[in-house]
């Protein structure tokens, strides 16, 4: 009996240690399978979101089969209101495409990869890849834009774009755009850049200050010494008014306390001293105000103020457009 009973014992010892690293095993992969990560575009939706997204996605494709291209486009952009999803925006991408839209294509077809590889399968992601590269070459042109100028406001077609310093890079139907940049106490930059289908404008703006220098023309005492001039002059002018003044009355005196009646033929004589006098004082009074009015002009005239000079601009050059998901080119035409 006990031989049998250490039998069973050893049998199921041996059968406890073969059957504990399979439950082990099991344990630890039953949490595993439960964290296992969802794709970024099911995160945060909800079930009832991602029904009415995917009944959406099957009315869609209907119509865009029947070629009804604008309902199709509006059901696909309302299923992506509801849910992100990299296969709708690749099917919006393809309806886009054919209505004539080929900027909003580009951007859908972008958005769908933008996960990365495994978001779509091989051959879709394969088919979006070409398609934005046909457009690239195609229908679409690019823009990248350079500003290091910390706070200046980078506009394209009077649209913001972005904030200096920095660069940005933006895909454009062909033709004419404008670039504006601005700021604060700068002048401001604007020009005109015309590209075509399948190039690529890339450049860098600089922004120059705008200040006022204050120059002067002439030395800053001249001015001065000219109100000086024409204040000793008025001085000198007014002391001879009054020193003429005063020799006329004592002429004016002497001649009717001592006169005889032939004095009269001397009086004339006897005033000349006082007319030079009086015409002296009357010249120095009047270069007295020429030269004040001088003197205040060359101070007023003496400060000149001139705006510093625009060096700022924006140096372009063109060549063939590629982007991170079309294949590269090296070929450049610079003007």
């Amino acid at each position: 009996m006990t031989t049998t009973r250490n039998r069973s014992a050893r049998i199921a010892l041996s059968t406890a240690q073969l059957l504990l690293p399979i439950a082990l095993a099991g344990l630890c992969a039953a949490p595993a399978r439960a964290q296992t990560p969802l794709p970024p575009w099911h995160q945060g939706v909800s079930e009832e979101r991602r029904q009415r997204a995917q009944a959406l996605f099957a009315e869609a494709r209907e119509l865009h089969r029947r070629g009804m291209l604008a309902e199709a486009r509006a059901q696909y952009e309302e299923a992506l209101a509801a849910w992100e999803h990299p296969e709708l925006r690749l099917y919006l991408g393809r309806v886009l495409k054919l209505i004539g839209l080929p900027l909003l294509a580009h951007e859908n077809l972008r958005l769908s990869l933008r996960w990365g590889p495994g978001s779509l399968d091989a051959e879709k992601e394969q088919e979006a890849r070409a398609a934005m590269r046909a457009l690239v070459e195609r229908e679409l042109a690019a823009i990248e834009i350079r500003c290091d100028e910390p706070g200046a406001v980078v506009l394209m077609d009077g649209q913001p774009w972005f904030d200096g310093p920095g660069a940005e890079r933006r895909m454009v139907m062909p033709g004419e755009h404008v670039i504006t940049a601005r700021k604060n106490g700068h002048f401001t930059v604007v020009k005109p850049i015309l590209v075509f289908a399948g190039k690529e404008a890339s450049g860098q703006i600089a922004l120059s200050v705008d200040t006022v220098v204050t120059r002067q023309r002439w030395a800053t005492w001249l001015p001065w010494a000219t109100l000086g001039a024409g204040a000793a002059l008025g001085i000198a002018g007014g002391g001879l008014m009054l020193h003429a003044y005063a020799d006329h009355e004592a002429t004016d005196r002497r001649l009717r306390n001592g006169c005889a009646p032939w004095c009269e033929a001397l009086a004339r004589d006897a005033y000349d001293r006082s007319v030079l006098e009086n015409r002296l004082a009357i010249g120095a009074l009047v270069a007295s105000g020429a030269a004040a009015i001088t003197g205040t002009a060359l101070l007023f005239m003496n400060t000149q103020h001139d705006r510093t000079e625009d060096r700022g601009g924006v140096k372009i050059e063109i060549r063939p457009a590629a982007s991170p998901d079309t294949a590269a080119l090296s070929a450049r035409l610079v003007f």
